[in-house]
């Protein structure tokens, strides 16, 4: 039994809530392993290829978000949503070698870190100036709704890309056209190394949404199920052709911006503050309380997930590295 299956099967529980709370448990739990292997151990060792960012702290939003959404959605993930392409069925295999440069990974070794995608999932790859995927990414709603579908684009980006001209002018264009659009603020208080209150005026990046005519609505991102049920909301806004829909996920980074970034810009309290705050420790007290899970299928949780990232890890680094006679494949479309 995988440890999916696993951690599903645990303290069957009454009622959705408790189904849904392993699968919570599950992703936000196997995305913190995989970004703690690549950022502590992987990383530290020279293994990876390029820089690493992870979202220790932020596991709540990608996880309650993704699971609020369809295959056929189309996703734009940013540099800390790892979930994502877990629930798309991109595994921890593929993951580990994308980071160490080997044909296993998503792009055959082509690029390191988070630069990837895959349009059979519907996930579109990262693109590093994070506010430049909003305008991307309300292309893409125009082309479902050219199409006729009910689907919708679900776009994640920092607090720091609202500062940016191109997120607004995605934004426009998305709420013009009343595109089936979902804009996911990680609002995690930093960009980078400037807080919040030293690169916008306003007090929250929800208050934006209104000026272009658009609802917006303030989360908390440390609670998955108040994210999932934002994401819902937002959802349905999309798919009913009332136009884009922004949420705003206030959360915290427990990390510096990269692998190397050691956040000395950062009160040493806050870190002490958000610890208590913790997605994933929520969610287990959560579950533990209303009898979803019990304390010995925790433990056994952990202990297969950590088999399972072991396993995916040794796989990976048995991959090749591509073979530098096929560096120009793929580069241009072959003319037919």
């Amino acid at each position: 039994m995988s440890v999916a299956q696993a951690v599903m099967n645990v303290a069957e529980g009454p009622g959705e809530e408790a189904h849904l709370s392993r699968r919570f448990l599950y992703y936000m739990s196997l995305m913190r392993e995989v970004e703690d292997r690549i950022e502590r151990k992987l990383y530290r060792q020279s293994k990876i290829v390029g820089g690493v960012y992870v979202a220790r702290g932020q596991e709540a939003i990608p996880v309650g978000v993704g699971l609020a959404l369809e295959p056929e959605d189309v996703v734009f993930p940013s540099h800390r949503d790892l979930a994502i392409y877990l629930m798309r069925g991109v595994g921890p295999r593929q993951i580990f070698a994308q980071y160490m440069g080997r044909i296993g990974g998503l792009t055959g070794g082509r690029d390191g870190n988070m630069h990837m995608g895959d349009l059979k999932l519907n996930i579109v790859a990262i693109i590093s100036a994070i506010g430049a995927c909003v305008p991307v990414a309300a292309g893409a709603a125009l082309a479902l709704k050219y199409k006729g579908t009910n689907n919708v684009a679900v776009c994640f980006f920092g607090d720091g890309a609202t500062s940016r001209g191109d997120w607004h002018e995605g934004i426009n264009l998305a709420a013009v056209q009343k595109l089936p659009l979902v804009l996911v603020c990680n609002n995690n208080q930093y960009a980078y190394s400037t807080p919040i209150e030293k690169q916008m005026a306003c007090a929250n990046v929800a208050d934006r949404g209104p000026a272009y005519g658009i609802p917006a609505e303030i989360v908390d991102g440390n609670d998955v199920f108040a994210v999932h049920e934002a994401a819902q909301r937002a959802v349905a806004h999309a798919r009913d052709g009332l136009g884009p829909y922004l949420i705003e996920c206030k959360t915290f980074r427990m990390t510096g911006h990269s692998a190397h970034d050691p956040a000395d810009y950062v009160p040493k309290e806050l870190f002490a503050e958000w610890e208590q705050k913790d997605p994933i420790r929520r969610l287990l007290e959560r579950m533990l309380d209303s009898g979803w899970i019990a304390p010995e299928d925790v433990s056994r949780h952990y202990d297969d997930l950590r088999k399972e990232v072991d396993a995916a890890v040794e796989w990976a680094e048995a991959c090749p590295y591509p073979d530098p006679a096929t560096l120009l494949d793929n580069v241009y479309e072959p003319r037919s």
